[in-house]
């Protein structure tokens, strides 16, 4: 190749990037990565978004993903830089998000000589990606990227991490178009036909069904959320969404029984117990789902289709399994049932809708309002009625506001829900929001926080205002680590330790340091005005809501404890378990 044909190692990354559709880069500059910002600045193509803090640019290229279905792409410096990216990366991959995040790195003959801002990022990140690269020949450069991208999307996604030394970026080399490359990664997609033929054929003679869907669903894309839909209403069956899946289901269906889980409803968390087929369609029985294994739906005929064989049998062993993406399968599913004239038990589901109903009755997420202090459901309540017509996008931080929300925020559509739901990382929201309205820059974004989580990014409230990003931040201030305080009351005799905090800022203050929009709303009857004011000032707004200290999130099935022993509210009594070495406590 003539030298004057060659590209650096930062002409063939952006031209890589460009070629794979990226549009948006969240990022922090920093010695290792400098010759490729300079690239970014000779471009106009790629947009970047200065962030505050590493972790913040890999939850906002999350958010940016949920929100879209497209792979998010980071960019920083070596050394703290990319350490600072391990929380991200992590969530990313406990959730299934698709991600690229590209390192800095020093040169190739420093590595290993513990060189100023030196770290083994491929080490450090192995076990938190789905796979990582360390490129060291710039001719292989443009190869590893559109391969990370492939990797990222394809399959159950997650992030890559593509580390680059810093002389691979400076040296020339050749770009490999994409086109030419050719994928070492090809994930099962097609599910088997025999076994789905035999999983339909079960779920016809079902008596007592329950569909089980999560957050492999979203994944798979819109046709395969108007997929389960259309299967659902065909069969008439009950289904339940895990909190990774909500709104891959219309909320609004009757034949919708909520979230289940640890916070889940008692409707749905009773019929899952009690069911005698489940379908469990790109959920990995996660222990907050299951609660305890051995108690779990213990009669069931269990369905488990995903796309990630590694899920299967890891958790709960299925009597059935089918390895595939959801669309592909349910499609076959609603083949199959239409050919072979398959029709629901009418009488057995009668029967069962009957016991559904009878449990529905007890209206588990009820809670006693307050005309002289805000109940946090209530303002969840409220946000959700003034804003629905809007069509938002929700994010939240990680605590009782977040559950709050998944209980009461009734989501329609898939993809306007966000959230970290396998690490549960405080400080996830804030980002995410700013990622979502990069994306969606004309859409209503709201981040539901507590006072606590919020501060743990707080610092993106800057990026917000310099991109004029008009997020909305509705802080649900109880002046507590409120679900740690509530394990602390309900677990651990009320001793509450190191789970408040005597000083936080007026956010309203801060609102207003930062150049965003302050409000605050003490009193029920202050509510509709401030989140009325809240949704129509095109500006980042921080809205600072007083909320009851006391209250804790219900229904709660707590540690150790089945689906059928849950606690309904405060009212309930609560008493250790006999013979059992959990703390976990029994309705009586």
């Amino acid at each position: 190749m003539a030298q004057q044909d060659s590209l650096t190692g930062a002409e063939i990354l952006l031209k890589a990037l460009a070629d794979q559709g990226v549009e948006v880069i969240f990022g922090y500059p920093g010695g290792a990565v400098l010759p490729i910002y300079d690239e970014l600045f000779k471009q106009n193509r790629l947009r970047h978004i200065l962030v505050r803090h590493e972790q913040a640019a890999v939850h906002a290229a999350e958010g940016y993903a949920r929100s879209t279905g497209k792979v998010g792409c980071v960019l920083v410096t070596s050394g703290p830089g990319a350490t600072n990216t391990v929380t991200g990366l992590t969530d990313a991959l406990m959730d299934s998000i698709p991600l690229v995040c590209i390192t800095g790195q020093v040169p190739t003959h420093l590595i290993g000589n513990d060189a100023f801002q030196e770290a083994d990022i491929t080490g450090i990140t192995r076990p938190c990606t789905k796979h990582n690269y360390l490129v060291k020949d710039p001719n292989q450069l443009s190869r590893v990227i559109h391969e990370a991208f492939h990797v990222a999307r394809s399959g159950r996604p997650g992030p890559v991490v593509v580390d680059l030394p810093k002389d691979v970026v400076q040296a020339r080399g050749e770009y490999q178009p994409l086109a030419k490359v050719t994928p070492k990664y090809r994930p099962q997609v097609k599910g088997d036909t025999a076994s789905i033929e035999k999983a339909v054929e079960i779920i016809a003679q079902a008596k007592r069904p329950m569909f089980y869907c999560g957050g492999g669903i979203v994944n798979s894309g819109p046709a395969a959320c108007q997929l389960l839909t259309q299967l659902v209403r065909t069969t008439g069956y009950p289904i339940t969404l895990t909190l990774m899946g909500l709104g891959a289901f219309p909320a609004s269906d009757p034949l919708f029984l909520g979230m289940l889980g640890m916070h889940g409803t008692y409707e749905a968390n009773l019929a899952m117990h009690d069911c005698d087929v489940m379908v469990n369609i790109g959920a990995r029985f996660d222990d907050r789902v299951t609660g305890r294994v051995n108690a779990f739906s213990p009669d069931s005929y269990k369905i488990h289709i995903d796309i990630d064989p590694s899920s299967i049998n890891k958790n709960v062993v299925a009597d059935l399994s089918i390895v595939g993406d959801a669309a592909h399968i349910l499609e076959e599913m609603i083949a199959i049932w239409r050919a072979k004239q398959y029709r629901a038990d009418e009488r057995a589901l009668r029967a069962w809708w009957q016991r559904i109903d009878t449990w529905r009755s007890r209206n588990c997420l009820h809670y006693e309002n307050s005309t002289r202090i805000i109940k946090p459901q209530f303002a969840i309540q409220r946000l959700y009625e003034l804003t629905k017509d809007r069509n938002p996008y929700i994010c939240t931080e990680v605590g009782q506001h977040q559950m709050w929300s998944a209980q009461h925020f009734r989501f329609e559509r898939p993809n306007h829900w966000m959230t970290s739901g396998g690490l549960g990382t405080m400080g996830y929201g804030l980002p995410a929001a700013m990622g979502v309205q990069v994306a969606h820059p004309e859409a209503l974004v709201i981040d539901i926080a507590g006072e606590s989580s919020i501060q743990m990014n707080i610092q993106e409230m800057a990026t917000l205002c310099q991109f004029h990003l008009p997020v909305k931040v509705f802080i649900l201030n109880n002046q507590y680590m409120g679900m740690v305080r509530q394990w602390q009351e309900l677990i651990h005799g009320g001793r509450y330790s190191q789970s408040h905090m005597d000083a936080h800022p007026d956010f309203v203050k801060l609102a207003d340091a930062f150049g965003a929009v302050g409000l605050r709303a003490e009193k029920p009857g202050e509510l509709d005005d401030v989140i009325t004011e809240m949704i129509a000032v095109d500006r980042p707004v921080i809205a600072d809501i007083r909320t009851d200290a006391s209250e804790n999130c219900f229904p709660m099935i707590m540690p150790g404890m089945a689906h059928n022993e849950m606690v309904l509210g405060p009212e309930d009594r609560c008493m250790e378990k006999p013979g059992s070495e959990d703390d976990g406590m029994v309705l009586v």
